[in-house]
């Protein structure tokens, strides 16, 4: 059967950060039923929704650039499938861009090669001054080794390499972060070592993270993810 391979933006604002990546996969499965798309299943003993989400993210974070990949049998418009959704979301969760992408493309996960966040205080006070005037500091060195935890052990990292840009913009800080397969690179490690570098104790608690944009590399080039299809 011929199908429609369609890959949605959408926003993941407000206390949501709080709700996990099964909980979000879950939250669509339905959203999409309650919006009566015709999307494809599996066959098999346990017919599943066709859907292949990009990047997860970390609980906590907020984002404007969240994707997943979906097999329609049938389609309208792009408007019409965004404003079907979204009158049957929540206000946090929103859909803002819905494309066709080739029938042999490749899906989100696959392709992710880059992330860009947006760094916050809660408060400005000489702490977050001291932070930001550490940007250019840290940007200057080699090597920034960290210590990564896992559920399993913890081990020093050099980061380095996985910041494609870092500087202060203001009273925030902007981060372009390598993210996908080969290499993942989450915002918290990169703010940890500037805590670091200040002689800080790190405190996820006083920070916003929020996800602006995700890329996949085209010829060389960073692109949004979206810009891999076409509105119809």
């Amino acid at each position: 059967m011929f199908v429609l391979k369609i890959r949605i933006k959408y926003s993941k604002l407000g206390n949501l950060k709080f709700i996990g990546h099964l909980d979000v996969m879950r939250y669509f499965q339905k959203e999409i039923r309650r919006a009566k798309l015709d999307i494809s299943y599996s066959k098999g003993y346990s017919p599943h929704q066709i859907i292949s989400f990009a990047a997860p993210l970390a609980l906590g974070i907020t984002s404007d650039g969240e994707y997943f990949d979906a097999e329609f049998n049938s389609v309208t418009t792009s408007a019409e499938m965004i404003e079907a959704l979204n009158a049957v979301s929540v206000d946090e969760i929103h859909v803002t861009k819905c494309v066709q992408i080739p029938e042999n493309a490749k899906n989100a996960m696959s392709i992710v090669a880059a992330s860009d966040y947006e760094i916050t205080f809660r408060e400005q006070n000489d702490l977050s001054e001291k932070l930001l005037a550490s940007v250019e500091e840290l940007n200057k060195q080699d090597e920034i080794i960290v210590l990564k935890k896992t559920k399993k052990s913890e081990k020093e990292e050099n980061i380095r390499p996985g910041i494609l840009k870092l500087e202060r913009r203001g009273d925030s800080i902007y981060m372009l972060l390598q993210t996908g397969s080969v290499y993942n690179l989450k915002p918290e490690l990169v703010v940890k070592a500037l805590y670091d570098l200040c002689g800080e104790t790190y405190d996820f608690f006083r920070i916003y993270i929020h996800r602006l944009e995700t890329y996949y590399d085209k010829d060389g080039s960073l692109q949004p993810l979206y810009m891999a299809g076409e509105e119809f």
